[in-house]
């Protein structure tokens, strides 16, 4: 055995062999792949293999010493790789993808959340790293100058190459089309290995990145027919009942639903919002069976999907990867239909996400980003402006706005309830949860905070008299505790988290009021994300049928109460639907029956999100004109920016700057490169 193990071969199965090792270790402990027989458990354990024997063999095919550096170098990068995708998939229950890695510009303001995912425990996922270099280093002399001979680095590969088809072909035999139905990362990993994944994306990502070459004008008539089946007529009574109005958007970041009315240490977390959901003369309609559609881009999906009924891509952010495609937004549907200013506020600085592009392409007139607000340190906090002064010192850019004569469309996107969940200890009103999980135990804490902001924030909008005049609605845009919080969870409901209430736990806040409109109290139907532009263009007199929406009003008698999620899975107000498996949602227990019609709802969920991935994909929004008079926004008209030096310009959209803004559009130079407003 010692002879062996100071010869390249013995090296490189050592290394190997630790690798495999350390890989299916982490599988079990870190990655919640919901493994149901003997056969998905034995997948789980062999599935490292042909990774590690063909990535490693590679380096046998290098001279003497050499060979061994190669193996280092390589078994440190699939280390660090999967690594990286275990404090990824700590916060977001995911798995890094290609497209992920292109929002690497947003890195910079996640520092404080990284490091809160690290663990002491994962030292020892170097320790396989450290063995090896310590054998290297004490076995190389032994090493022969010349290569291997050729046929044992070959035989190492064919190795590889069989493991993996027979690893491909149980896993088939197990999941039917694994490779053809994959809209559940889980379902590649857990059967085929985080490597083997890593490969599969990036031939995914090569072929929808060509879907847009091949695109032709006909592909889109597929989709505009399914749209126009899918159109819920308007509610009679609410049509064009708010024409005109301000509307005032409140994003709430990482904000669920089971805050509403929950008690910590006896008080109430969320007494304010607590306060509109049942108070009917405030007026707020509240969606209780709303949810959140989100899938890797959370808060960017949540933006993409409300501003155009569209889904959220199956893999990054469709604000990063499709920032330039051609969209039909809701914020150029309001200006062009009904002359609406649109803005959005928001406490972090105009690149992250990709915002100061993609806004540009959604026709959005002004973004107030962080160059606009005081970004003092007493004002910041994890990952930009607090909640509190972020909604103060916003209050006199709405103020601007109402003051151009023209109705306006004012997206505010809050911060501070944001994963790791970080608060000054005097501004902590409430004292966290006793779980042992900080994330969950701070998360009470920041919604308190939230909380009191929107307080603060609706007694300004009352006192400039934006209040009543408006539509205001709040949404949550995603979770904010992830599946790798059960044990906390389950302590604080006092209830198991099973995939099933897993699921009821995507409901995030909707909350609306309408000018003239009475409160409905609660609504009990089963909504979306994708459900609320076609929501607001109702309201405002403006059919959604003329555009290509996935979604359906939520007011309408004709409203599709199914709920997609990005990977497949879906809700009704009579079944839930989960990783393969159908739940009774009266009383959460496994539907042993499957019926013809859940079968077909499946079906028709899958069919809804290729159709919206294939448009995203083949940016077909460029080959449909959905009126006569509309016209294709054009992005380069567009500029974002606070400069000190142009304190004495105007704001744009006054009446004074009306000629100048026409004669920049006609230039393709309309500037919006405004003072800081200051109260």
């Amino acid at each position: 055995m010692k002879k062996v193990l100071q010869t390249k071969m013995g090296f490189f199965f050592v290394a190997a062999t630790l690798l495999w090792l350390k890989s299916y270790i982490i599988y079990v402990i870190e990655f919640n792949l919901d493994i149901k027989n003997g056969i998905q458990s034995f997948l789980l354990f062999i599935n490292p293999i042909s990774s590690v024997l063909i990535f490693l063999g590679i380096a046998l095919f290098a001279r003497g010493k050499k060979a061994g550096i190669w193996i280092i170098i390589i078994d440190f990068l699939m280390s660090f790789f999967l690594y990286a995708n275990v404090v990824f998939y700590r916060f977001n229950n995911d798995y890094i993808t290609l497209p992920t890695l292109t929002q690497t510009s947003n890195f910079g303001s996640i520092g404080g959340s990284i490091v809160s995912l690290i663990e002491w425990y994962d030292i020892f996922y170097s320790i396989d790293l450290i063995l090896i270099v310590i054998l290297f280093v004490k076995t190389k002399h032994l090493w022969s100058d010349e290569r291997l001979q050729i046929r044992k680095p070959i035989m190492v590969l064919m190795a590889g190459a069989i493991a993996f088809s027979v690893n491909l072909s149980m896993a088939e035999a197990d999941r039917p089309q694994l490779l053809k139905r994959t809209f559940d990362r889980n379902y590649i990993v857990k059967y085929l290995g985080a490597y083997n994944f890593a490969i599969y994306d990036a031939v995914q990502n090569i072929k929808s990145s060509s879907q847009r070459v091949l695109a032709d004008s006909n592909d889109i008539v597929e989709i505009a027919d399914y749209t126009k089946n899918k159109f819920a007529e308007p509610n009679e009574e609410l049509f064009g009942i708010a024409k005109g109005k301000n509307i005032i958007k409140i994003h709430l970041e990482s904000f669920q639903s089971f805050l509403i009315d929950y008690e910590l240490h006896g008080e109430e977390v969320t007494p304010f919002l607590n306060s509109l959901v049942h108070n009917k003369e405030e007026g707020f309609t509240y969606f209780d069976n709303f949810f959140h559609q989100t899938e890797q881009g959370k808060t960017a999906d949540a933006e993409f999907i409300l501003d155009n009924s569209l889904y959220g891509l199956p893999q990054g952010a469709a604000f990063v990867t499709k920032g330039n495609n051609t969209y039909q937004a809701l914020p150029a549907i309001l200006n062009q239909k009904q002359n609406y200013t649109s803005a959005i506020l928001h406490g972090d600085y105009k690149s992250f996400w990709n915002r100061d592009e993609i806004y540009k392409q959604f026709g959005i007139d002004y973004y107030f980003d962080a160059s606009y607000y005081d970004m003092s340190d007493d004002n910041v906090i994890n990952y930009g402006l607090k909640d509190k002064p972020f909604f103060k010192e916003s209050m006199p850019m709405l103020e601007k706005l109402n003051e151009t004569n023209k109705p306006f469309y004012a997206h505010l996107v809050t911060l501070t309830h944001h994963h790791p969940y970080l608060i000054d200890e005097e501004e902590a009103t409430i004292p966290p949860a006793e779980t042992g999980d900080n994330s969950v135990d701070r998360y009470f804490q920041t919604a308190r905070y939230l909380d009191e902001s929107l307080e603060q924030f609706f007694n300004d909008l009352k006192e400039a008299g934006l209040y009543e005049d408006s539509i205001i609605f709040l949404y949550g845009d995603h979770y904010g505790i992830s599946e790798n919080h059960n044990r906390a969870m389950s302590e604080l409901l006092d209830k198991e988290i099973t995939p099933f209430e897993s699921a009821q736990l995507q409901r995030v806040p909707f909350l609306i009021r309408i000018p003239g409109v009475e409160s409905q109290g609660t609504n009990h139907r089963y909504s979306g994300q994708i459900d609320v532009m076609p929501t607001l263009l109702h309201l405002l007199g403006i059919r959604a049928d003329d555009y290509i929406l996935f979604g359906t009003d939520m007011f309408s008698k004709e409203h599709k109460q199914f709920v997609p999620f990005r990977r497949g899975d879906f809700i009704t107000p009579d079944y839930t639907y989960v990783s393969g498996t159908y739940y009774d949602n009266e009383t959460g227990e496994v539907i042993e029956k499957v019926t013809d019609e859940m079968n077909e709802m499946k079906q028709l969920i899958e069919e809804e999100l290729r159709l919206s991935d294939k448009l995203v994909y083949g940016d077909l929004l460029r080959f449909y004109t959905p009126t006569e008079d509309w016209k294709p926004v054009d992005p380069s008209i567009y500029r974002y920016g606070y400069d000190e030096n142009e304190e004495s310009r105007k704001f744009k959209a006054t009446d004074e700057n009306e000629e100048e803004q026409q004669e920049q559009e006609s230039e393709n130079s309309k500037v919006i490169h405004d003072p800081k407003i200051k109260e």
